[in-house]
């Protein structure tokens, strides 16, 4: 398929992915204090990258719990991308949360002393987690919700790390597009620069998701949309158009990842298996 058709097959997908900002932006802010008051806790903490994601979920929380009452930190690893700190700041003070850095560097460093021919994914891994411990200990500190930053995008394709960045107690972006995710930015104010500039996870010098993907963003949501949203099958994707192996490729990285969208395995020994059998909603009794 010749470039040209290529653009008018994703932008045809991606307007049906346009959401109404305001109903929408309701919608997730409503959400996000419902659920945390149910747990019976009245603030939210965050990781704040300098990213879009966690842009987006630190306005929401915001509007939603009071900026006084968001906790937002920043991680960085010694080669981390030092704007990616300076748009955290930028982020905290757009929308008048508190902002903390904890820097993660000693306690990385001093693990892969023992493994220094780890690999660029172990080393990442391992920050993604020790970020989300930071995390989880701050949430008892302050006796705060974990909020999540993962989008759809990402949680169907698995980009993102067990037990990492993608634990959380609650997660307002989840249901979002990557695509959308910068619609619901722009309407919520997030600054024009974190927007526009490229995603990256930020784990070692010159990542980005894009060229790691092969593929941009819109050309994946254009065929999830598809595929998820409309359950389209592989054929009918591939006769719209798309190519065979981009889709092929996508719906690899979905059934390979589907272990990271559910909770741990638990076997059935008994007629009420948590997870199973014993599933109450978790508002009953609140």
């Amino acid at each position: 398929m010749a470039p040209a058709q290529t653009k008018n097959l994703v932008n045809e997908s991606l307007a049906g992915l346009v959401l109404d900002g305001r109903l929408t932006t309701d919608l997730l802010v409503g959400f996000l204090r419902n659920e945390v008051h149910k747990v019976g806790v009245k603030k939210i903490v965050l990781g704040l990258s300098g990213g879009i994601d966690s842009a987006l979920s630190a306005f929401l929380a915001a509007c939603a719990m009071g900026p006084e009452n968001v906790h937002a930190i920043c991680m960085p690893y010694r080669l981390s991308n030092p704007q990616s700190e300076a748009d955290a700041r930028e982020v905290a003070a757009a929308c008048g949360i508190e902002y903390e850095v904890v820097e993660i560097t000693p306690q990385v460093d001093a693990y892969f002393e023992r493994f220094p021919d780890a690999d660029n994914l172990r080393r990442g891994n391992k920050m993604a987690r020790e970020r989300m411990t930071i995390l989880y200990d701050q949430s008892a500190a302050h006796g705060a919700l974990v909020v999540g930053t993962s989008n759809k995008t990402e949680l169907l394709l698995g980009y993102g790390t067990l037990f990492g960045d993608m634990a959380s107690a609650v997660n307002p972006i989840g249901d979002l597009f990557k695509t959308q995710v910068r619609q619901i930015s722009r309407h919520v104010g997030v600054p024009g620069d974190v927007i526009e500039k490229a995603p990256s996870a930020d784990l070692w010098v010159g990542q980005t998701d894009e060229e790691e993907l092969g593929l941009t963003y819109a050309e994946v949501d254009a065929i999830l949309h598809y595929l998820i949203d409309h359950r389209y099958n592989r054929l009918e994707i591939i006769e719209l158009g798309f190519p065979e192996e981009v889709v092929d490729g996508i719906l690899r990285l979905i059934q390979r990842s589907q272990y990271k969208r559910r909770l741990p395995l638990i076997a059935k020994v008994s007629h009420r298996t948590i997870d199973r059998d014993f599933r109450y909603a978790r508002d009953w009794g609140v």
